[in-house]
């Protein structure tokens, strides 16, 4: 049986591949949203002088999720947002479990401290 082990130059590599992955597919997706929006609405004019609010249908994660199905395009480029607010909220979760195949259990309670903070954060802010 083998045990698996990392050592801090692999979970740095990993944990690099993971953001890189994360920001590549944020912008990826922001850009599939941005070139549907621009197909539909590039000639419309603009107003400048009245200020309008985002939609309700792109303050929530379930509402993006369901516009961005059905491939509306400010949707598409809300949901590349969170994919980008995600990315280093998966890198501290992804920290948590190579600190504890490291067996280090200090690192391990201050990280979960860490990503309580973060998605208190998010949670409070309306984000979720």
């Amino acid at each position: 049986m083998t045990h698996l082990t990392l050592d801090d130059h692999r979970i740095e590599v990993l944990i690099g591949n993971l953001l890189r992955s994360g920001v590549l597919l944020a912008a990826a997706v922001v850009l599939l949203g941005a070139a549907i929006y621009l197909s539909l609405h590039a000639m419309e004019p603009t107003d400048f002088h009245t200020f309008r609010g985002e939609a309700a249908a792109l303050r929530t994660v379930p509402a993006i999720v369901k516009g961005a199905a059905h491939f509306h395009g400010k949707s598409i480029i809300q949901l590349g947002l969170l994919v980008l607010i995600a990315t280093p909220v998966a890198r501290v979760a992804f920290s948590i479990v190579g600190f504890a195949i490291e067996r280090d259990y200090l690192y391990v309670v201050i990280t979960l401290i860490v990503l309580a903070v973060l998605l208190f954060s998010l949670v409070g802010s309306g984000v979720a």
